[in-house]
């Protein structure tokens, strides 16, 4: 656990961490992007961090990757490159920086390591878990295998090093239904999530596919009747959801994309009204992109995403601690199973 009072002395007996109004207006360009979301007394708290850390960062040689459930401040303010697990993934095998910084959960940062060796990756909370990542293991891979006989696995890659170890090829929630399609198998063992594995069985027809039984906390609170009850009130609102929801609640919805794909369906069709049906962040994030949407309704907040706070990134950064590594074993087998999705990816885009 962090010790967040002696972490808090320790920075401040480094860098000037005080609200600062100065600051603030110093980096109004930064604050440009999130204005609409962070108010002004509130970015004059998060701008001498903001500072501290891009100045830590050239030092360090270091490159910040953060998933598009960060807050604004992270996402805007500090981030090198933003986006799904997908992109980041790609990025990840791209960086030439010396040190990876990881605003994201545990198995983003897993990820980044295995695809780079030899380079330092951090997580500033080493407890920032997630609820697919824990709810598989290896020996659920191995019954599932004994189960569907032949029959290729592809996880998630909200997964374990272990976990995709164990795998034949990964996917995210924006290529899954694309990778699935490409296996020249009719069985599919899909995991850990039972609801995008459920989604992907109706956009991929042809393959019978299987599943493990877990799912996201975020998503899986969701319900179909309440976003009937939501077009019933705000009729003109567009429903976008995320495919990590129940199915139920996908058929409710205007349209179901990866957080990428949502980004990229509201840059394209500027509803006047959207609700977004995933983590809180993502509306947030995007919000000062697009002033003619107004983002509506109701989101459920992931504690583990939310546990990346710039406070923990300077320290993570100052400390050079949260150092994530993987066992060679695992990073071979894990690394062929993600290259093996970027690589489609990119096949599929070329």
């Amino acid at each position: 656990m962090l010790d967040h009072a002696a972490i808090a002395e320790t920075l401040g007996d480094h860098y000037d961490l005080a609200p600062s109004p100065e600051t603030a207006d110093r980096l109004g360009p930064i604050y440009a992007r999130m204005r609409r979301v962070v108010p002004p007394a509130d970015w004059a708290l998060h701008a001498p961090y903001v500072a501290a850390i891009n100045d830590l960062k050239a030092e360090r040689n270091a490159v910040i990757l953060a998933h598009n459930y960060m807050t604004p401040q992270i996402y805007h303010g500090i981030a090198d490159v933003v986006g799904d697990s997908l992109q980041l993934a790609i990025a990840a095998a791209e960086i030439e920086a010396d040190v990876i910084v990881q605003c994201g959960v545990h198995f983003m940062a897993e990820t980044s390591k295995i695809l780079n060796p030899g380079k330092t990756v951090l997580i500033p909370d080493m407890d920032a878990g997630c609820s697919l990542a824990e709810s598989i293991t290896p020996a659920d891979i191995a019954g599932l295998r004994r189960r569907y006989p032949g029959a290729p696995v592809v996880t998630y890659v909200n997964t374990s090093a272990e976990v995709k170890a164990a795998s034949d090829i990964c996917c995210t929630s924006s290529n899954a239904a694309q990778i699935v399609a490409a296996l020249d198998a009719e069985t599919v063992i899909m995991a850990p999530d039972k609801y995008l594995a459920q989604n992907v069985a109706r956009q991929v027809p042809q393959k019978t596919v299987v599943w493990h039984d877990g799912s996201c906390i975020v998503h899986e609170r969701f319900t179909a009747r309440e976003l009937q009850e939501f077009r019933e009130w705000q009729p003109d609102t567009r429903i976008i959801a995320h495919p990590e929801c129940p199915p139920d609640v996908i058929a409710e919805a205007d349209f179901s994309g990866s957080t990428h794909g949502i980004i990229d369906y509201v840059t394209r069709e500027q509803p006047g009204k959207a609700l977004l049906v995933t983590e809180c962040s993502m509306a947030s994030n995007i919000s000062d992109a697009h002033p003619a949407v107004e983002f509506v309704g109701p989101c459920n907040m992931c504690p583990h995403m939310k546990k990346i706070t710039l406070e923990k990134v300077l320290w993570s950064l100052h400390s050079m601690q949260g150092v994530v590594e993987v066992d060679a074993s695992l990073a071979k087998p894990a690394r062929r199973a993600v290259e093996r999705m970027i690589d489609l990816s990119r096949q599929a885009q070329a």
